[in-house]
């Protein structure tokens, strides 16, 4: 299996991916399950203190459980299906936004990619120029032009009315779209990792995999009035993450992040961040987060999600174990085959 996004070595998924990290929305818990067994050891004495007494409520669980990971197990290639499909009966509105271009991003970022990319570049001049959140390590620049987050909006509530099959993002997003599906990957977000990115995450998050990034998995969330309003506290299956509100007409719905994942949630303090249309926050995925209600309208949120495989190799970041590697599609998890390093925890308490 190779990545069919640019023909280099195959990228795998961690097997913990069909039982690890499973959301049950209901009781706002992630859960793992392997067995029956396991998961009533594991888990029922909480989800009775969350509300789930009676045997028929368990059965319930169970058997949403059971659905999710058959939808798992399956997501590679009903994710190809779904891709070729696409590339056969949808008709972009706006095609130019699929291929990433200067005039889409903002003049400040421009000049700081550019800054990252001079000879006399310095983490404390870059950070001089970005506005540093009350949450450690958490960063916020303007990211695109308005006029492109508009076109990028209109061509996904295109897509979103057409009859071409979708998959939602995730287990905690309801509404959205996988932009690898929509066609998104090579002529957008590669560049926008590789040319943009990269330059500051190597200088920003050289613990966390920021110097190596050589995957990602991009998505919108849509939160609207009548669908998903929120979006539970959690971590991001990536090492450094981007998240860009792109509109449209909305109040509410500020991010909040705690500590990173490995800090005792009674020990962690939250911070409310502000989120800005056309601007992005940047941040380790391990750092816990969430998104409060929105109260009026509708956010689009671009969110990319970038990985290191020389950092995931040596310890998966959803099992928090050595990752055993099964074939996936495109750049699937991140992981590749190369691992044979020790563990790594760099990116635990930096």
């Amino acid at each position: 299996m190779t990545n069919k996004e640019d023909g280099s070595r195959p990228f795998y998924i961690c097997n913990c991916f069909t039982t690890d990290n499973i959301f049950l929305e209901d009781y706002k818990v992630h859960v793992r399950f392997s067995s029956e067994r396991q998961f009533r050891l594991d888990y029922q004495p909480l989800l009775r203190r969350l509300g789930c007494v009676t045997e028929q409520q368990f059965e319930d669980v169970r058997n949403k459980i059971s659905q999710e990971v058959d939808r798992r197990r399956c997501l590679s290639e009903t994710s190809a299906e779904r891709a070729i499909a696409i590339k056969d009966k949808y008709q972009p509105l706006h095609p130019h936004v699929y291929h990433l271009q200067e005039s889409f991003l903002a003049p400040k970022f421009k000049q700081i990619v550019e800054y990252c990319r001079s000879s006399n570049v310095s983490e404390e001049g870059l950070r001089d120029m970005l506005e540093e959140e009350a949450a450690a390590k958490v960063y916020r620049f303007p990211v695109f032009e308005k006029g492109f987050c508009e076109e990028l909006v209109e061509e996904l509530e295109h897509f979103e009315q057409s009859s071409a099959p979708k998959g939602r993002p995730n287990t905690m997003n309801h509404y959205g779209i996988l932009l690898n599906e929509l066609g998104f990957d090579e002529g957008f977000l590669t560049p926008l990792r590789e040319l943009y990115l990269h330059p500051l995450t190597s200088l920003l998050y050289p613990d966390c995999g920021g110097r190596c990034l050589d995957s990602h998995k991009a998505f919108v969330v849509k939160y609207d009035m009548n669908e998903d309003l929120d979006l539970s506290y959690h971590y991001d299956n990536a090492e450094v993450t981007l998240n860009v509100s792109l509109g449209k007409d909305f109040t509410g719905g500020n991010l909040y992040f705690g500590d990173m994942r490995q800090v005792p949630l009674s020990e962690m303090e939250c911070s409310e961040v502000e989120h800005r249309v056309t601007e992005g926050l940047l941040h380790r995925g391990q750092h816990m987060h969430g998104a409060l209600p929105i109260a009026s309208g509708q956010r689009w949120n671009l969110i990319v999600w970038t990985r290191a495989s020389q950092e995931r190799n040596k310890l998966c970041p959803m099992c928090n174990r050595r990752p055993t590697l099964v074939q996936g599609e495109g750049f699937a998890d991140g992981f590749t085959d190369h691992s044979d390093s020790p563990l790594n925890t760099s990116c635990v308490m930096t």
